[in-house]
């Protein structure tokens, strides 16, 4: 896998910004459009981006994805939670580990992505996602594996604007207190106040899929104007025409400053 100093560094440091791609949604969703055979996927994914999020049990069937100079880094995610299985209709978000960081690491992960939902009605499986974040994270880190902790609150879709940047803004710093070394988290109407109370770089993220790609990559403008350190993209990057030709617009306007429409012009994104 491609784990280099350099690829280490536009994920967890404020002198670069990262782009990833998800394509784990399946892990929870079961197969939808645009993942529905992976390794297919997989292959639309431009080598400019700089990680691919995925399960660690899909690594072995997508190697081609990382087995060549400069490819991407493989980010796994560590444990399951409920939080995100909106078509069984859960009232908990309850996560327990899904796979140990040193199974993750002989399948060829290098980074670990480890979830956590708060404020899930319950003070009892508050506390248990707690210690299954920390369980998760020290032995990550133990393996030398840096850690990307995902904030994702409970039914974000019924939060007011407010509502979402008040829990977004307290748990992205319990989180990095809690030893993250990189945030993943949605974008809110107060990002920058987000970005400034963390001292680890935070990754926004890109949600529902947008009607174009235009506003795709006019919500990676924004979130990277406001300080973000990079964006994880999923739908948006992947539920295209064309992915690869998206996520080269997608770099230009993280990694580069370019605008969202200069870069939807530069790449002839249609739709």
């Amino acid at each position: 896998m491609a784990s280099t100093n350099i690829r280490y560094e536009r994920l967890f440091s404020r002198q670069e910004r990262a782009v990833i791609v998800a394509m784990d949604h399946c892990e929870f969703d079961g197969p939808i459009p645009g993942m529905i055979n992976l390794k297919d996927t997989s292959a639309k994914v431009d080598p400019c981006v700089d990680g691919i999020l995925l399960s660690p049990a899909m690594l072995p069937h997508v190697r081609h994805a990382f087995n060549y100079k400069g490819a991407p880094m493989a980010v796994v995610r560590l444990n399951w939670s409920t939080v995100y299985c909106y078509q069984w209709n859960y009232k908990d978000s309850v996560t327990v580990p899904a796979f140990r960081p040193a199974e993750a690491l002989r399948m060829g992960a290098d980074v670990a992505l480890i979830s956590l939902t708060l404020e899930t009605g319950s003070e009892a499986n508050d506390a248990r996602n707690v210690e299954v974040f920390r369980s998760l994270c020290d032995e990550a880190k133990q393996l030398g594996m840096p850690v990307i902790g995902e904030y994702y609150p409970a039914v974000p879709e019924t939060l007011t604007p407010d509502e979402l940047h008040a829990k977004v803004y307290a748990c992205a710093r319990i989180i990095a207190e809690l030893g993250a070394d990189a945030i993943k988290t949605f974008y809110t109407n107060r990002f920058k106040d987000v970005v400034k109370s963390c001292p680890v770089p935070v990754l926004g993220l890109g949600a529902a899929k947008t009607p174009t790609q235009l506003e795709a990559l006019k919500l990676a403008e924004a979130e990277v104007r406001d300080g973000a350190g990079g964006v994880v993209f999923g739908r948006n990057a992947i539920q295209v025409k064309d992915p690869a030709a998206f996520q080269r617009a997608l770099c230009d306007v993280v990694k580069r400053g370019m605008s969202a429409t200069a870069a939807v012009k530069k790449h002839n994104l249609k739709g």
